[in-house]
C-alpha cells in the first residue's frame, strides 16, 4: 500500500492530543474547588442605540440618495470596471502560473519525492522508530534533496503568502531534524506536523495538488 502524508498526519496529531488532554484532567482536579468558590460573574449591561439618532441617521441617508440620484449608478460603473479588470488580472496570473508549472517536471519531481519522504518518516515517528525516521532525513538542512526542494519552491512561489508558507515550512523541517536526530519523540511530533502542514497549505495555494500523489 503506497504512503500517504495525511494520515500519518492525523495519528500524530491524535497522539499529541492525547497527550494534552491527561495534563488538563490532571490540573483540573486541582481547580475544581477554588471555581466552585468563585460568585457568578455579573452580566455586562447590553449596549441600546437610542431611537433618536437612529432616525437621524436614516434621515440623513434618505437625503442624500435624494439629493445625488446618479451617485450610485458611478459608483456601480466603477465597481463592474475594476472587477472585471481584477478578473483579466487573475486569467494572466493562471496562465502564466499554468506555464510555470508546465515547464517545471524537473521540481515536481523534487516535490514528489519530498512527499514520500515525509510520508515515510511520519510513519516511522508514528511507530515511535527515530532512527528510521533519521535515516530517511539525514542530519541536517544541508541535505541535496532539502536543496533541491528549495530549488522548487523557489521556481513555484508567485506571491508573499506562499513565500510565509515556504519559511514555515523550512523552519518546522529544521526542527524535526534535529528533533529526530536527538531522539526527542515529542518534539518529533510537532515538528513533523508543522513541516506537513505547511507544505499542504502551499501546494493548495500553488495548485500543484493534482500533480503530486501521496498528499
Amino acid at each position: 500500500m503506497a504512503l500517504t502524508l495525511a494520515p500519518a498526519v492525523a495519528a500524530i496529531k491524535t497522539r499529541i492530543s492525547s497527550n494534552a488532554r491527561c495534563t488538563e484532567v490532571s490540573a483540573s482536579k486541582s481547580g475544581l474547588l477554588v471555581v466552585a468558590e468563585k460568585s457568578p460573574a455579573t452580566p455586562t449591561p447590553s449596549l441600546v442605540v437610542g431611537r433618536r439618532e437612529g432616525l437621524s441617521a436614516s434621515f440623513t441617508a434618505l437625503t442624500l440618495s435624494l439629493a445625488y440620484p446618479s451617485l450610485a449608478t458611478i459608483l456601480e460603473a466603477d465597481d463592474d470596471e475594476e472587477l472585471l479588470e481584477k478578473v483579466k488580472n487573475d486569467r494572466k496570473k493562471r496562465l502564466q502560473r499554468q506555464g510555470v508549472i508546465s515547464s517545471s517536471a524537473k521540481e515536481t519531481g523534487y516535490l514528489q519525492e519530498l512527499v514520500y519522504k515525509l510520508s515515510k518518516v511520519g510513519k516511522a515517528i508514528e511507530n515511535n522508530d527515530l532512527t528510521e525516521a533519521s535515516s530517511v532525513l539525514g542530519s541536517s538542512i544541508r541535505e541535496d534533496w532539502v536543496q533541491n526542494v528549495n530549488v522548487a519552491f523557489a521556481k513555484l512561489t508567485s506571491n508573499p503568502e506562499e513565500k510565509s508558507e515556504v519559511d514555515a515550512f523550512n523552519s518546522s523541517l529544521a526542527s524535526l531534524i534535529s528533533s529526530v536526530d536527538k531522539r526527542e519523540i515529542e518534539l518529533s511530533k510537532s515538528a513533523f506536523v508543522s513541516s506537513a502542514s505547511a507544505l499542504v497549505r502551499w501546494v493548495e495555494s500553488t495548485g500543484l495538488g493534482a500533480l503530486l500523489k501521496g498528499l
